[in-house]
Order: structure tokens, then C-alpha cells, then sequence
């Protein structure tokens, strides 16, 4: 699925926002027009549409989806609102969503422009677009010689900027990371959102967190033992990386470097999880993946994200939760 944002305004009629989704694979489009702004929560609502109005009736069994899309805009990598928002669809929809971002300056190279976007405004050229009404029917008539078929509907609810989201919110999510580009390939998976937590009864007793679970064979892909052994193995180099000397030991400094390359736990919840600064984490997993490749030592990503990440991404929300428990900052 390709998804793209176009944006029109009028001084008397108003805005036309019309976000964009593409099904490569059966050649329809799905274009929802906004009259108020572009922002992550109106892009999202556009795939909660599209999903709900065409994608489930057409994939039934559907357990995951795919999204290709722009670096920037609404649906841009760096916008946490984005994958707040879309965590918050994986709990309601019951999919995993993966995400892969087009390269900054690549937009060229999405389909959504070639085979959408292109027809609709080759279809309304020339016409006046004096209104709603006309913008949607315009772009739901718009067919190719290959079987393009568009369906256009207009979204008037609000969508206000400048939403802030949080440190601890974005470390709550239930998201993982590629280990090609995390920062561009990532899943968000079908878990409670912090939106929809309950939160717990003061009276009720906390599961109890044991923390061996970090050091998990299902997680590290390793067993313990193994695990001793490559600590030992990087331990003679350690003191020959520079910078600040380190908050957590090497044993924890040389797991949390694991997980991270294991199960693409990111830099936030990795604070989180060893009590540690946000910027401190991330020094030490590129001081660490330095190491391991000065020893010539390669840690394989997971094929599939082990069932005890949730228990991980839990322990996060249940810290991040309390205020007194917010992720730590060097900042």
C-alpha cells in the first residue's frame, strides 16, 4: 500500500486536503479529502478509512500491512505523532503495521504519484474545483486503461496542530525496528495503545519484573553461557573506547547492545529498561556495535519478534506510566 498528501486552498471555499492510498496489488486508490490540516492524525484516520471501506472486505485473512511512504510530511519517519497514531490502529484493527519510508528527496519514486495521483489530475485538468463536492467526484471518476478504480470520500473533522508527544509515550510503544534503516523500516505491533490502557487499580499488586527475562535465550538469540563468553570476548577492548565513562557495566552495556541489534529495541526503551539517560544509551550501542565489529562478530536480527518482547514493551509502559519513572535525559 503507497500513501501520499497533496493540499489545496481556496480563500472562499476552503481547504482540500486529499491524502492518498494506493493498493499496488489490485490497482485501486482510496483518497480522502480533509477540509482542515494535514497533521499524523489525519493521515492515519485516511488508512483507518481506507482500511475499514475497502482493505478488510478485500483481504480478509489479513494478519499484516504494508505501508510504503514519503520521509516527510504527515507521515514522515521523524513524526511521532505518526506512529503514535498508528500504534493506536494496530490496537484496533488487530494488524501488525509495517513501515517503509521512501529515502528524503525520493518522492519520485513512490507509485502512489505515477499511478494515482497523475490520473486524478490529468482527469479534473481544466476543470473548475468550485467546491467539495466537485473536488471528491472529480477524483472518485477517475479510471485508466488498466483498471484504475478510485473511491473518494470527504473527511470534515478537525484535525488541530502542534500535538506534543512525549518521551515515555514514544518508548511505550509497541514498535520494533529493522536492522536495515530502524529509523526508516519499522512494525508497530497489534498491542494495547497507551490511549486505551486501563490504568492499574492502586490496590491490585504489580506483576512481579524479573529482570533475567532482559537476558532471555528467545530475546538474545543465545544462552546464557554464550552470552558470558562474548562479554568476555569484548572485554579487553572495552577500556580503549573514549568518551565519558559508562552508567551501566560492561555485562549490561554488552546485553542492552544485543537486544538492540536482536529485536531492534531502540535507544528510548533500552533507557527504560536499565535505568539508564536516553543519550547515554545511544552512546553506548555505537560504542558497542564498534566493538563487535573490530571482533569481526555479527548479531543476527530475530525472523520474528519472540513472544516475550511484549512482556519488555510492558515493563517500558508500566515505568513510563508513572511520572516519577520517565525516561531519563542527559538533556
Amino acid at each position: 500500500m503507497q500513501a501520499g498528501v497533496h493540499d489545496f486552498a481556496d480563500p472562499q471555499l476552503g481547504k482540500a486536503v486529499p491524502y492518498g492510498i494506493y493498493d499496488v496489488e489490485a490497482n485501486t486508490g482510496w483518497v480522502n479529502v480533509g477540509t482542515d490540516h494535514d497533521t499524523a492524525a489525519f493521515a492515519v484516520e485516511s488508512i483507518r478509512r481506507w482500511w475499514h471501506g475497502q482493505g478488510q472486505a478485500a483481504y480478509p485473512q489479513a494478519t499484516q500491512l504494508l505501508i510504503t511512504a514519503d520521509a516527510g510530511g504527515s507521515n514522515g519517519y521523524r513524526t511521532r505523532a505518526w506512529k503514535l497514531h498508528l500504534a493506536r490502529l494496530t490496537a484496533e484493527t488487530g494488524l501488525t503495521i509495517t513501515v517503509s519510508h521512501l529515502p528524503p528527496e525520493t518522492s519520485k519514486w513512490n507509485k502512489i504519484e505515477h499511478r494515482l495521483f497523475s490520473h486524478i489530475t490529468m482527469n479534473w485538468r481544466g476543470r473548475p474545483l468550485t467546491s467539495h463536492e466537485v473536488i471528491v467526484n472529480s477524483i472518485a471518476a477517475t479510471t485508466t486503461r488498466t483498471g484504475l478504480r478510485v473511491t473518494a470520500s470527504l473527511d470534515t473533522n478537525s484535525y488541530p496542530t502542534g500535538a506534543q508527544i512525549q518521551d515515555a509515550e514514544m518508548a511505550a510503544l509497541p514498535l520494533t525496528r529493522h536492522a536495515f534503516h530502524g529509523d526508516w523500516n519499522y512494525a508497530l505491533h497489534p498491542r494495547p495503545s497507551p490511549a486505551t490502557l486501563t490504568p492499574q487499580d492502586p490496590q491490585t499488586p504489580a506483576t512481579p519484573w524479573d529482570e533475567s527475562l532482559l537476558s532471555d535465550p528467545a530475546l538474545t538469540g543465545m544462552p546464557r553461557r554464550q552470552l558470558d563468553d562474548l562479554t568476555r570476548t569484548l572485554a579487553p577492548d572495552k577500556d580503549t573506547q573514549h568518551g565519558r565513562p559508562p552508567r551501566l557495566t560492561f555485562p549490561e552495556q554488552v546485553l542492552a547492545t544485543v537486544l538492540h541489534l536482536r529485536v531492534a529495541l531502540a535507544a528510548e526503551p533500552l533507557a527504560v529498561l536499565f535505568s539508564s539517560s536516553r543519550t547515554a544509551m545511544h552512546r553506548t550501542l555505537l560504542k558497542n556495535r564498534r566493538l563487535l565489529k573490530t571482533h569481526g562478530i555479527a548479531i543476527p536480527p530475530a525472523t520474528t519478534p519472540p513472544a516475550a518482547l511484549a512482556t519488555l514493551h510492558a515493563r517500558v509502559l508500566a515505568l513510563t506510566s508513572n511520572p516519577s519513572n520517565k525516561i531519563k535525559t542527559t538533556r
